[in-house]
């Protein structure tokens, strides 16, 4: 019997899949995976999600067969991208739940227009499947119940609470309305909440904990915890994430289906702190207001993914922060500037 990793390799091998937002930090570990399984991995990207470089610790140009630096809105760029591809991942988006509540018209133009600009490109296209990449907060809130945290599975009925939300449960309608029918198939994938190297946050932002936190502690900060780390969350490295959104791409049996990406494991966000806190020596908390449509979170019924894709993850969550924190303190320069930007902390200054 051919194992998921091969069975990939087989039907990768040569196959062009065009990657939108290729450049961030999921989609170039998912440009990574399609090179190694022999794909040639085409990028649309504006590079533009973050204030300071981050193509080159990304490895974008490394991995990707073709890079171009453009918008999903520019319709006669992905058609001509489109054209060329046997596959299409759309990871292209708006993707700070802070930013989108801040700059709604923003988050709709990227995660809307640009979504329809794909699926028009796409559908009647040679193209074999397109995976939209959606999230885990079309769920809502969630929280905890009398049986504990809130479990999340596919077929429960869908209650954003933020405007990033809203666009991605849009997405994914849209997806099914354009596709279904079509000579392309489809396959959606709910992404928990991804963290690993060498990612890094941005300003002004509550997502991407992981790095917040661990950035904190390694310069000296207090690590925040906003609403006190009583909400839920079910992390997934980034390399897993990776590897399911590209078996999404070719399992059979994926066609038509959405599938929640996670652990099945959730976990409070302040032991989420506390686990960073505890590889850095005097390392403290201090707690800060819940922000506007963050989610009380839950966890990922993730028994679909794994008949669907034959999928599990591969690394814990003490490991891949053990992972993070490594890559943290061996990179020069991977703490931004604008995160020092103040100084040093009150309890390191001279």
């Amino acid at each position: 019997m051919i194992d998921a990793k091969s069975a990939v390799t087989v039907q990768l091998a040569g196959a062009t899949v065009l990657v939108t937002g290729g450049g961030g930090l999921v989609g170039s570990r998912v440009v990574a995976q399609l090179a190694a399984a022999g794909a040639r991995p085409l990028v649309l990207d504006r590079f533009d999600a973050y204030p300071h470089p981050v193509r080159e610790r990304f490895g974008v140009d490394l991995n990707a067969a073709e890079v171009v630096l453009g918008d999903v809105r520019e319709r006669a760029t992905v058609r001509s991208l489109v054209e060329r591809c046997d596959y299409v991942i759309h990871a292209a988006a708006y993707a700070d739940v802070a930013a989108c509540t801040r700059h709604p018209r923003t988050a709709f133009a990227s995660n809307l227009a640009g979504t329809q600009s794909v699926l028009d490109a796409v559908a009647g296209s040679a193209v074999r499947r397109l995976v939209f990449v959606s999230s885990a907060s079309v769920y809502g809130h969630g929280g905890t119940t009398a049986d504990g945290p809130a479990v999340f599975t596919e077929a429960q009925p869908l209650y954003p609470v933020s405007v990033y939300a809203n666009t991605k449960a849009w997405g994914e309608q849209q997806t099914r309305l354009m596709l279904d029918g079509s000579g392309t198939q489809h396959a959606i994938v709910r992404y928990f909440s991804v963290y690993g190297e060498p990612q890094v946050p941005k300003p002004g932002s509550h997502s991407w904990m992981v790095p917040w936190m661990a950035m904190s502690a390694h310069t000296g900060r207090p690590i925040r915890l906003n609403g006190g780390g009583t909400q839920v969350r079910d992390m997934v490295h980034v390399e897993d994430v990776a590897r399911a959104t590209i078996l999404a791409l070719v399992a059979e049996r994926m066609a038509g289906r959405t599938v929640n990406v996670g652990t099945g494991v959730p976990t409070m966000v302040r032991r989420i702190g506390e686990l960073i806190a505890a590889r850095y020596l005097g390392a403290r908390f201090e707690h800060a207001p819940m922000p506007a449509g963050d989610p009380l979170g839950g966890y990922a019924d993730t028994s679909l993914a794994t008949e669907l894709l034959g999928w599990t993850p591969a690394i814990g969550l003490t490991e891949g922060i053990d992972r993070y924190v490594t890559w943290l303190r061996s990179t020069p320069g991977a703490v931004p500037d604008w995160f020092t930007a103040d100084g040093p902390p009150a309890a390191l200054a001279a």
